[in-house]
């Protein structure tokens, strides 16, 4: 899986954002929930982190961060963006990071990430394990294709080149609902979100809590 995400994140190239810019939890900029729907967390784990667009504003807020990503590209930039904050990167899988690590955390965040490329009933209890009694899961991807749920493989997006492909799952919100809810999320919200233009594709928009609400 890590030759597939260092071909990506090569392919990507450096994002170029303002730091103290949030640029949502979609596909689309400014669009939806701000970055306050998780809360106000004193530590935060991101399952594929990326170039650290989103763990940067937290860690500016003094709030610990870790980053988890497969690509060294990514790691490199997202250590450069957070230079002198709070914050700690690894190239580690989300499952294996997870099975070993001892550590707590008030959020954990996927945006277009890790959870979409896992098999969910694997991923989420290990999830569950290692928030906070009051932590949040937060998780966007885009939505299942209708009728085409579970696992899917998928190569680079130019087909072209050495046949590297990952697996992603998608599944429809009630799903993730009753799979949360199996893995012992105490509360979840789950739902599709349109994109601004209601033609558009729009984003999986998940949020389940360690506890239920008192």
């Amino acid at each position: 899986m890590s030759e597939y995400w260092d071909t990506y994140a090569e392919g990507w190239g450096a994002v170029e954002w303002d730091d103290a810019a949030f640029r949502g939890w979609t596909q689309y900029e400014g669009h939806g929930p701000g970055l306050d729907f998780v809360g106000a967390p004193a530590s935060v784990l991101e399952l594929g982190c990326g170039d650290a667009l989103e763990l940067v504003l937290f860690a500016r807020r003094g709030i610990p961060v870790v980053g988890l990503d497969l690509a060294s590209a990514h790691l490199d930039r997202a250590r450069q963006r957070c230079e002198g904050l709070p914050a700690r990167f690894f190239r580690q899988d989300a499952t294996g990071f997870l099975t070993r690590t001892d550590e707590v955390f008030d959020a954990v965040i996927s945006r277009f990430g890790a959870v979409w490329f896992h098999d969910p009933r694997e991923l989420l209890p290990l999830i569950r394990k290692r928030l906070t009694p009051a932590g949040v899961l937060l998780f966007t991807h885009a939505p299942a294709v209708d009728g085409c749920y579970g696992p899917q493989g998928i190569y680079p997006g130019a087909l072209r080149g050495r046949p590297v492909a990952v697996k992603r799952w998608s599944y429809a919100p009630e799903t993730y609902e009753e799979m949360l809810a199996e893995a012992g999320f105490g509360r979840v919200e789950a739902r599709v979100l349109e994109a601004p233009d209601p033609l558009d594709l729009g984003t999986l928009l998940v949020r389940a809590w360690a506890q239920a609400a008192e």
